[in-house]
Formats: structure tokens, sequence, C-alpha cells
């Protein structure tokens, strides 16, 4: 398997190439996977994302830096970066995992991510994996809001909704289009009772959603500027969408 492709894209060239090939291979596939790897990544991956998040918010306690932590680490996020950088293309799986798409299986792809940052830490040092979770987290770091305390869109924008007494948005699958491992999704938001609509792409359902989401936030706010008791700041926080929104006329 050629992994120099992958190694470009996380921007890092083992000197011990075998690591990588490890990283992305799942216990399905053979006897040497990557499960210990995952579990020194996620170690490696926690430290790293602590202090960039301590380093960017001086004011913020250390219960609510947890918070947000924890929905950077978390495996719907990680799953996504993984998306992202193609890891499902390198995945090394059993036949069983193959057949019922285990390529794009979340916490296939997000452990092998881990696993990659667990790697990297072996083969290059801690100041290589930080190198490397930096260039991943670094953007999603700087566009957080800390008076959300790492909440995501579509719990904001139910948050939102349920503070001014609104009946919760609906969403739907309009479309989906490409190849089994490269999907996109297009998903709607609905919000009735505001006439609102927005649309919104993502290489996951969940991606999608969060997108229009964040879109239906600030038509929500533009449409009840003065109800400021429940009004929130758009965040730009999901990366690697295609975002479009309309609005029904009242």
């Amino acid at each position: 398997m050629r992994l120099d492709r992958l190694e470009q894209r996380i921007q890092y060239q083992f000197v011990q190439p075998a690591l990588l090939e490890q990283a992305v291979t799942h216990r399905s596939h053979s006897a040497q996977h990557n499960e210990r790897l995952e579990f020194l990544g996620d170690s490696v991956l926690n430290f790293v994302v602590a202090a960039l998040l301590f380093s960017r918010f001086p004011q913020i306690n250390e219960g609510d830096l947890s918070r947000l932590r924890a929905n950077l680490v978390k495996q719907a996020t990680l799953a996504d970066i993984a998306q992202q950088l193609g890891l499902s293309d390198f995945l090394r799986l059993g036949e069983g995992e193959l057949k019922s798409g285990g390529f794009r299986r979340p916490s296939i792809l997000a452990d092998a991510l881990e696993a990659v940052f667990g790697a990297v830490y072996l083969d290059g040092g801690f100041t290589a994996a930080q190198a490397v979770i930096d260039q991943q987290f670094t953007a999603l770091v700087a566009q957080i809001d800390p008076k959300a305390l790492g909440k995501d869109p579509k719990t904001l924008l139910q948050e939102l909704l349920q503070g001014q007494r609104l009946s919760l948005p609906v969403y739907r699958v309009l479309a989906t289009h490409g190849a089994a491992h490269d999907q996109i999704f297009d998903v709607a938001c609905t919000i009735e009772a505001l006439s609102i609509q927005v649309q919104a792409s993502g290489h996951s359902r969940r991606v999608a959603e969060q997108a229009a989401a964040l879109q239906a936030i600030e038509l929500v706010n533009q449409k009840m500027p003065l109800r400021g008791k429940g009004r929130m700041s758009r965040r730009r926080e999901v990366a690697g969408t295609v975002i479009s929104s309309t609005v029904s006329k009242d």
C-alpha cells in the first residue's frame, strides 16, 4: 500500500513507514493492528488540544475548558477530520468490515486518526505529533465562540428556538452524491414558525446538518433582532462543507 499520499495530507514523512501502515490497520485485518497506537494517540491528542485551548482562552475556567476539549476530540469531530483527509482511502480492513462499509464507520475513522497521531509521536517525537495535530485543530479552536462553551450549532439552534417557545427545526436529507466512500449529503433544515428553510452539504449527514443549523441561527437572529435573550452569534466551526441558504417569503 502506498501511504505517501497520506503523508502529504498530514504534512509529515515517516522515518519508519511501518508505523503508519500499522496505524491504518484495523483489528479485522491482522494481529498487527492499530489499537495500541490509538490509545497512545488519544493521550497525545488530548494534551495538544488542551494546550491550544489553554493558550487561546486565558479567561476560561477549567470546567469550561474541559467541555470545549471534549467537543473537539469526540468521535464525530475526529471522524469528520478523517473524512476530510481521505483517511478511508488508506484503511486496511478485513473482508467482513469491507463488505459492511467499515471504511466510512465513524468509530473506525476516529480510531485510525488517533492511531496516526500516535504513530507520528513514536516516529518523530512530541514536537512532530504536536505539529500534525495543530494543523488539523488550530482553525477549529480559532473559530470557537467561548460563550457557546463547545456546543454544536444544532444544540445552539435548538436552545435558541426553545428560548423563544418555538417548535424545533426539522432536518431531512434531500440527496446524496458521489461514490460510497466519498459521498456528499444535501440536507435541509426547516423552521416552519419563522418560514425559514436552509440547505447545506457535507461529507456526512451530521456535518451537513450542523452547517444547515449554523445558517439557520443567523436567519433566526435576523428575524428576531429585538429578542436579545435568545440571540446567538454565527459560528463557522463546521469545516469542509458547501453551504447555501434560502428564506421563504413571509
